[in-house]
């Protein structure tokens, strides 16, 4: 299977090192082997060759302009080549345009490509017009990787779930969000706790499409899609972050024996983001630090709840590497 990789920064590299360690494995166990022949960024250039680059090598260059697989053919034309079987995008989300992955996504999918995407932003605005491309070329269109990261939130309901009648998901779908609660639980203020966030990575120098639920109601919206068929937009959501949760907040949770939690919802009828006080024996109310979880109401099954790493270079680029093994399996 030949790719083509929109972007190449911290996810994009992890998928690529992934792939490499694995590459055995994938040929013995699977019968795949997975070939990155084309690589794109904004900045640092266009690589193509349909034999295959050098990763290694892609791997040690800060820019493109002066390797030997460098091209000036537009990306959006380089991905129409009947040598690429599919296109993997990995740029940063935009959730009110979806670029500068939706583009690409039509593109590769108008052309008969498989899409794979770790970005949720050209998902969350055009869902619908890209699964209905992806039905007329008969490609598949995969995006594990946009709500819990390698934790396979999707699979498990679209697969493993199937022939139930799931009514509801909620989860905990930020990390950031849960870390810091966690963090104020155990008596940090939340300039504090956010602070401390930013340090250890979880959080953005601006933390605003965290803290204020703008991330995952993003997931949220990607769900209601998959799952319900629900064609919502942002502003189709009651959407309230975590900063005006104060200590005291937290401690009236604590002497109630329950626990703040931003928790994401959606049914048939509609989805919200918000502050909850979950009870001890809610599964949610126990997942802590950067750690993610959903729960899914069902008719056969009652309630499952599923927990895990919801983000990470590397569990990306395994969600990625999980989709291209699955597109594989379906022939």
């Amino acid at each position: 299977m030949k790719i083509a990789l929109n972007g190449f920064g911290t996810v994009g590299k992890a998928f690529a090192q992934i792939l490499q360690e694995k590459a055995q494995t994938l040929r013995q166990d699977y019968h795949l082997d997975i070939q990155i022949v084309a690589i794109h960024t904004r900045t640092r250039g266009t690589l193509y060759n349909p034999n295959g680059l050098d990763i290694k090598t892609v791997l040690t260059r800060n820019d493109y302009h002066d390797l030997p697989d460098a091209t000036q053919e537009a990306f959006l034309s380089l991905i129409t080549h009947d040598e690429i079987d599919a296109v993997v995008d990995v740029t940063p989300t935009d959730l009110q345009t979806g670029q500068p992955g939706l583009d690409v996504c039509r593109q590769a999918l108008s052309a008969g490509k498989h899409a794979v995407l770790a970005s949720k932003g050209a998902l969350a605005v055009a869902f619908q017009e890209l699964q209905s491309k992806a039905e007329q070329t008969r490609s598949h269109l995969l995006y594990e990787a946009t709500v819990m990261a390698g934790t396979p939130a999707i699979r498990l309901a679209k697969q493993a779930l199937a022939g139930c009648a799931i009514t509801e998901a909620r989860g905990i779908l930020n990390g950031t969000t849960n870390y810091i609660l966690t963090q104020m639980e155990s008596g940090m203020t939340y300039a504090d706790a956010l602070k401390q966030a930013q340090q250890l990575g979880y959080a953005e120098p601006d933390p605003s499409g965290d803290v204020e639920g703008w991330d995952a109601a993003a997931k949220i919206l990607i769900l209601s899609a998959a799952i319900f068929g629900l064609e919502l937009t942002l502003s189709d959501l009651d959407v309230t972050g975590i900063t005006q949760i104060t200590p005291e907040d937290i401690a009236a949770a604590q002497a109630a024996g329950e626990r703040y939690k931003l928790i994401a919802s959606i049914t048939c009828d509609g989805g919200s983001v918000r502050p909850m006080r979950l009870p001890l024996t809610d599964p949610l109310a126990n997942v802590n630090g950067a750690t993610n979880a959903i729960t899914y109401r069902t008719d056969l099954m009652g309630d499952i709840t599923l927990i895990g790493a919801g983000a990470g270079p590397r569990q990306t680029g395994f969600a990625l590497l999980s989709d291209l093994i699955d597109i594989h399996r379906r022939g």
